[in-house]
């Protein structure tokens, strides 16, 4: 699971999700609609109006980490062990294990997606919020524990993964207490796109490097280069913040940018 596949598809689940989420909160912003309670458009009333209420977002991580869970079981060629027969007895694919883990917590929390919306006499927004910052705590502390054996290029890019994963954890612990803020939802959204891109792209260093040949884990410059691409991954992704926001500039450009002076 920790080869080119293991990152490729994960980190493109995660780029779509942004995405998805990104066009979410674009939209509530351009209808001055609620981020939390969207309404159902008059061209969706009557046998198709259910649909409107399904979980989306909640059914894409239910089927991406049924299926990365799937994967990661059968990935191996004497399935997933937790124990050797010899003794004293040690642990096997710890690593496999944590991405396990990982996949689990991802299918529980669209399970809560799908039960709170459409499941739920009434939705449980908080409900939804505490179970995704939850997923995130222990993310964040399987991914420090992740990079205990590695160094170089491998140390780097999951370091600058942590970063990610540690500011989308704060920005998801503030939600908690706002979860209807237009600002901290594109946060999340941008930073839901740098997750995916970049663990994409980390997949493409560490395993088909465009150039045919592997990065030195002793050469400062193929480190330092390491860097320079996720900082080009920020501006990249940046991007698609800008240009929701330029649609909800044109729509309402008073209710969320400051007026211009007059000269």
């Amino acid at each position: 699971m920790g080869k080119f596949i293991g990152h490729l598809y994960p980190g493109l689940y995660l780029f779509s999700y942004g995405l998805y989420q990104a066009a979410v909160v674009s939209k509530a912003m351009i209808v001055n609609d609620s981020l939390l309670y969207l309404s159902c458009p008059p061209r969706n009333k009557g046998r198709w109006a259910g649909l409107w209420g399904i979980s989306y977002g909640g059914l894409l991580k239910l089927v991406t980490g049924s299926i990365l869970t799937v994967y990661v079981v059968f990935c191996l060629d004497d399935m997933m062990v937790l124990m050797d027969k010899k003794y004293p007895p040690r642990f096997l694919y710890p690593k496999e294990w944590q991405h396990l883990t990982m996949f689990i917590l991802l299918t529980l929390n669209g399970c809560v997606d799908v039960m709170s919306r459409n499941l739920l006499p009434q939705r449980c927004v908080l409900l939804e919020k505490g179970s995704l910052v939850l997923t995130f705590y222990v993310l964040l502390l399987l991914l420090i524990s992740h990079v205990q054996d590695t160094t170089g290029i491998e140390l780097q890019i999951h370091y600058l993964l942590i970063l990610v994963v540690f500011l989308l954890m704060l920005v998801l612990t503030i939600e908690l207490w706002t979860p209807d803020t237009f600002q901290l939802l594109l946060i999340e959204a941008f930073l839901f796109l740098m997750m995916g891109s970049w663990l994409m792209q980390a997949g493409f260093i560490l395993y088909r490097p465009v150039t045919g040949y592997p990065w030195q884990d002793d050469d400062i410059s193929d480190i330092m280069f390491v860097t320079t691409f996720f900082c080009w991954h920020v501006m990249i992704n940046q991007t698609y913040s800008k240009i929701y926001l330029g649609k909800k500039h044109r729509e309402e450009p008073r209710s969320f940018f400051l007026p211009r002076r007059k000269q």
